[in-house]
Formats: structure tokens, C-alpha cells, sequence
């Protein structure tokens, strides 16, 4: 197994990148196909800026709190969490194999006057050039690659000593097939048919094995729940369905 992984050009899954390529003109449309995402953004930004001011030291209420900071955002898309993470002062790097994707994110950005580093480029290719960051995002991709041990490797070899790798996915649970894939994309039509496969979903456990594998110690892990009556998400011990997870590089 390992000497296939080796060999292993890219995880990229044409099907996905194409999937959602085609909802690049909808990336910032926030009542449109990506409004679970909008919805979902504040956590997520919440959970990684805290994370981030604990392990480097910062002051989680400045407005500036991760200056100095390089991130890498994989999987950008049209670069609804990228941009957040700028206008907190981190030096950004999103990318994402879809052309579509990054055209969207560039364009928003710069009517935003906010400026990042936005590449049509893959996790590998990087790693090979020998890039490295601060933090690592991979913020609900890690369900949408061919081959997650090689993914998480690759992402994780671009993690500095002392830095840190965020990610944040899909348990594979009956629940999670219940209400992610039933729910979501049949009954309450949040995401369009297919955007998810529950068998390519990741457990908390076989997330943390990869992490581990790559030289990587799991430091944080909270689940992130929906509260209707709210409409927002919100952290939870609940890790069922959607959870996000930190390991850290030991420096």
C-alpha cells in the first residue's frame, strides 16, 4: 500500500471537481446551492481561529488576531472561507483543481478589496514544490478524494513544526447517511442529488489513523450540529455527522 501511494500523482476526483465546478457562478450566493455552507462558515471560522490563537499565541478578540499567520485553504471553492481568514490578517493560499472555482473566488476577492493567493492547483502539487504553511485547511474535502491516507500525507508534509492541520468531514454512521444524504439532498434539498457518497464518508478514527500515520498528533476534535430553530450550526460533543478535527506537527 505504501508503494502505491508513493506513486500517487493526485487524489483529485474528476467527478467531484466537475460536480462542483459547475456551482462556481453560485459560490457566494447565499441563499442559493451553497447556503448550507454560508450557514456552516461561522463554525468553522470560529473553530480555526481559536484553535490557531491557542497554539501560536494570540488574541482571539483582535480583529487581526492571525496576522503573520501563512494558511493553506484546500479545496477552496469560491473562497467563502478564504476570504474571513484574510480579513484576519493570515497570509492565505486557496486552491482548488477547478478552474471555475478559482476564477469565482478571484473575482470576489477583488471586488471584496481582499487580497489572496488563489492558485487552480492540487494539494500534491504543492507538496512537491516543497510549500509549507503555518495552518492546513481541509474543510469538507476530505469525503470528495479518490485515496484519504495519501491526501491527508500529502497535506500533512506541507504543515511546518508547531503548525497545524484542520479538518473538517462527514462520519460515516447510519445517522450521517440518514440526515446528511436523505435529508440534506432528498427530503429537504439543502444540496443537490449526489453531492455526497455516504461509503466515501470518514470516521473519526480512520481520520486520526491517517493523521497519525504522517507524523501528526490529533490535539482537538469537536462535532457540529445543526439547530433548526436557530437555523446556524453549532460546535457539539455530538460527532455523528459532521465533526472537524486538529493535529498539530510536534516541532
Amino acid at each position: 500500500m505504501a508503494n502505491t501511494r508513493s506513486r500517487a500523482q493526485t487524489t483529485v476526483d474528476p467527478d467531484e471537481v466537475a460536480r462542483f465546478a459547475a456551482m462556481a457562478a453560485d459560490w457566494w450566493n447565499p441563499r442559493g446551492q451553497m447556503r448550507p455552507l454560508h450557514r456552516l462558515n461561522p463554525v468553522r471560522l470560529g473553530y480555526i481561529r481559536d484553535m490557531a490563537c491557542t497554539q501560536f499565541g494570540r488574541d482571539g478578540k483582535a480583529l487581526d488576531c492571525l496576522t503573520g499567520l501563512r494558511i493553506l485553504d484546500v479545496g477552496c471553492g469560491g473562497g467563502i472561507l478564504s476570504e474571513p481568514l484574510a480579513r484576519l490578517g493570515a497570509s492565505v493560499m486557496g486552491i482548488d483543481p477547478a478552474e471555475e472555482n478559482v476564477a469565482a473566488a478571484r473575482l470576489h476577492a477583488e471586488k471584496s478589496g481582499i487580497v489572496v493567493d488563489y492558485r487552480a492547483t492540487t494539494a500534491e502539487a504543492l507538496a512537491n514544490a516543497g510549500e509549507r504553511f503555518e495552518i492546513v485547511l481541509a474543510m469538507e474535502v476530505v469525503e470528495h478524494v479518490t485515496d484519504v491516507g495519501e491526501f491527508v500525507r500529502r497535506c500533512g508534509e506541507m504543515v511546518k513544526p508547531g503548525g497545524l492541520i484542520c479538518a473538517a468531514t462527514l462520519n460515516r454512521t447510519l445517522k450521517s447517511f440518514a440526515l446528511a444524504i436523505v435529508g440534506a439532498e432528498y427530503i429537504l434539498r439543502w444540496l443537490p442529488v449526489g453531492t455526497h457518497r455516504w461509503d466515501k464518508f470518514v470516521t473519526p478514527d480512520e481520520l486520526e489513523a491517517e493523521l497519525k500515520a504522517t507524523g501528526l498528533k490529533v490535539i482537538d476534535e469537536t462535532g457540529v450540529v445543526y439547530h433548526p430553530l436557530a437555523d446556524e450550526w453549532r460546535r457539539d460533543d455530538d460527532m455523528d455527522v459532521n465533526y472537524m478535527m486538529v493535529a498539530e506537527r510536534p516541532r
